[in-house]
C-alpha cells in the first residue's frame, strides 16, 4: 500500500473559475484522506486536459457528463446525450477511462445578453432570438468563447439547432466576457449556468426551449486505475446554488482558490481578500520564479547550442543563409498556443518538455541572426592573416573571428533571454508552471491584482537578465574597443 500511494495524485483543472475550485477540492479532499496530491491548474480546454489524462500525465480532473459524451465520446445523437454514467463508463472503457463521483449539480451552457436589451428585444428563448435575428439585419455582437466557438456541443452545432443567423465573430475569453457584456462592447456571450456572475449581473439566460444542450452534471474523469474511494465523499455535496456562492466568494470577493475549497470542506476562519502586495508575495513565489527561470536557462542553453553552429555554417556557406533564415524566421512567427498544442499531440504530454522545446523554437532567431552578422563584420583582411600564419580555418574561427564577433552574438542572446522571460508566461497553459500560473488564474476570474502578481516578477525577472547580459557586455567591451578592427555592433541591439 505505500508503494501504491508513494506517488502523488495529480489533479487537473481547466481555465474557469469553477474548475479551479475543484481542483482544489479534489486536491484537499485526497491529502485529508492521506493521499498525496498536486493540483495542476489552469491546463487549458477538454482536449488538452482529456490528452494529459490518457497519457498519465493527470490522474483526474473535474468534468461535465455532456462535454464526455459530445466532446469527448463524439456521440451527438438526444438519446446518448442522456446516458446514464454506468453507459458513459462503458464507452470511456477503451480508452482507459472512468467517470465517477457525480458531484450533484448541472452545470450548463447558455447565451445571455443584457437584461434591457433582452425586454426591448422582446427575447426569452433562443428560438426567440432566431427569428428576431432572421427577420432584422442581425446587429447583436457575440462575445462566445473559443472553446465554445470550437466544440462538438457549441456554436456550430446550435447554430444548426436553432437556425441562428449570427456570426460567433472573434473568440473572447470567458473571464471576461461578463465584463464586455457590461461595458457594451458585446450584447450576447455563452455562459454557464453556475457562474458567479449571474446572481450580481442585470443579464438574462435565454431558455433552451429546443433541449438542444445536455445535461453536464459535474462528475470526476479519472484514469481507469484511480483508487476513486478517498473521493467518495464530495458525491452529491455541491447544488447549484451552492457552486454559485463558491464561485462569487472566489471570482467577485476575490479569495484565493485554496481558502474557498478549504472553506466548502470544513469550519475554516473567514479570509479576507488580498491585495497586491499579499499576492505578489504570497509563498508561491519562489517556486514559481524558480520554475520560470529554469525553462528560460534551459531553453537558452539549448538554443546557443544549436544556433550558433548554424550562424557559423550560414557564415561559411553563403548558399546555407537564406534557408536557414527563413526556416528560423518561420518558426518565429508561429503562435505560442498552437505551436504548444503541436508539441503536446506529437509527444503525447503536458508540462515541462513541449514548454521548454516552444521557449528553445523562439530562442533561434535572434542568436542565429546575430552570429552570421557577427561574423560578417569581421573584416576579412584578419581572416586571411590568421590563415597566412598557419592557423586552420577552425583554428581562425575560434582565435580570430568569434572573439571579434562576440559583441554581436551576445547581444543575439541577450534578446533570446529577455524575450523568453516574457513568453515563459505560456509555459501555465499546459502545467509546466512559472509565473504565467498566476497570470492565468486571474484571468480566469477577471482578477487583475493576481494578474500583476505574476506579471510584475515577470518583468522584474527580464530587468534583471537584461542587467546581467549588459554587465557581460561591459566585461567584453575594453577588449573589443581595444581592437581597431571589430566590427560595429549597433546591429546587434536589434537582433539583426
Amino acid at each position: 500500500m505505500g508503494n501504491l500511494h508513494a506517488q502523488p495524485v495529480k489533479v487537473g483543472s481547466k481555465r474557469f473559475t469553477e474548475s479551479y475550485l475543484l481542483g482544489e477540492i479534489v486536491s484537499q479532499t485526497l491529502s485529508a484522506q492521506g493521499r498525496p496530491a498536486e493540483h495542476r491548474q489552469g491546463l487549458g480546454n477538454t482536449a488538452i486536459l482529456a490528452a494529459a489524462l490518457r497519457e498519465g500525465q493527470i490522474d483526474v480532473y473535474p468534468e461535465y457528463t455532456g462535454t464526455i459524451v459530445r466532446e469527448l465520446l463524439k456521440r451527438e445523437s438526444p438519446a446518448d446525450a442522456q446516458a446514464s454514467l454506468q453507459q458513459i463508463n462503458a464507452w470511456l472503457a477503451p480508452l482507459g477511462l472512468k467517470a465517477g463521483v457525480p458531484l450533484g449539480f448541472n452545470n450548463s451552457y447558455a447565451l445571455a445578453m443584457r437584461e434591457a436589451d433582452a425586454v426591448r428585444l422582446g427575447i426569452a428563448t433562443i428560438s426567440d432570438l432566431a427569428a428576431k435575428t432572421a427577420k432584422d439585419t442581425p446587429t447583436l455582437k457575440m462575445g462566445l468563447s473559443h472553446e465554445f466557438i470550437a466544440r462538438a456541443d457549441g456554436w456550430p452545432a446550435l447554430q444548426r439547432a436553432y437556425g441562428l443567423k449570427l456570426s460567433p465573430g472573434a473568440g473572447l475569453d470567458h473571464g471576461l466576457a461578463y465584463q464586455a457584456l457590461a461595458g457594451g462592447q458585446v450584447d450576447l456571450i455563452d455562459v454557464y449556468t453556475t457562474d458567479a456572475q449571474l446572481a450580481r449581473q442585470p443579464v438574462r439566460v435565454l431558455r433552451d426551449d429546443r433541449g438542444f444542450f445536455p445535461r453536464y452534471d459535474a462528475v470526476l474523469l479519472m484514469r481507469a486505475t484511480l483508487d476513486d474511494a478517498p473521493l467518495q465523499a464530495l458525491a452529491g455535496r455541491l447544488d447549484e446554488a451552492r457552486m454559485i456562492r463558491l464561485n462569487a466568494a472566489a471570482e467577485l470577493d476575490g479569495r484565493p482558490f485554496a481558502d474557498v475549497a478549504r472553506g466548502f470542506l470544513g469550519p475554516a476562519a473567514p479570509t479576507a481578500a488580498q491585495g497586491l502586495t499579499q499576492r505578489l508575495l504570497a509563498p508561491d513565489l519562489a517556486r514559481l520564479l524558480g520554475q520560470h527561470l529554469a525553462l528560460v536557462l534551459a531553453s537558452l542553453a539549448m538554443a546557443v547550442a544549436l544556433a550558433v553552429p548554424l550562424g557559423i555554417a550560414a557564415h561559411r556557406l553563403p548558399r546555407l543563409a537564406a534557408p536557414v533564415m527563413a526556416v528560423v524566421g518561420l518558426l518565429q512567427t508561429l503562435p505560442s498556443l498552437a505551436l504548444l498544442a503541436f508539441l503536446i499531440a506529437l509527444l503525447g504530454r503536458i508540462g515541462f518538455v513541449p514548454a521548454l522545446l516552444v521557449l528553445f523554437v523562439y530562442a533561434l532567431l535572434p542568436i542565429v541572426r546575430n552570429t552570421h552578422a557577427g561574423l560578417q563584420a569581421v573584416p576579412d583582411g584578419l581572416r586571411q592573416a590568421a590563415l597566412a600564419l598557419g592557423l586552420t580555418r577552425g583554428q581562425a574561427l575560434r582565435a580570430v573571428e568569434l572573439p571579434l564577433a562576440l559583441p554581436t552574438l551576445l547581444a543575439g542572446v541577450k534578446t533570446a533571454a529577455v524575450t523568453n522571460v516574457g513568453t515563459a508566461t505560456v509555459a501555465a497553459f499546459v502545467g509546466a508552471g512559472g509565473l504565467g500560473e498566476r497570470i492565468v488564474a486571474g484571468l480566469a476570474v477577471n482578477d487583475s491584482a493576481l494578474m500583476l502578481a505574476g506579471a510584475l516578477p515577470a518583468a522584474g525577472l527580464a530587468i534583471v537578465v537584461q542587467l546581467t547580459f549588459d554587465a557581460w557586455e561591459r566585461l567584453i567591451s575594453p577588449w573589443a574597443a581595444s581592437n581597431p578592427h571589430n566590427g560595429p555592433r549597433s546591429s546587434g541591439g536589434q537582433g539583426a
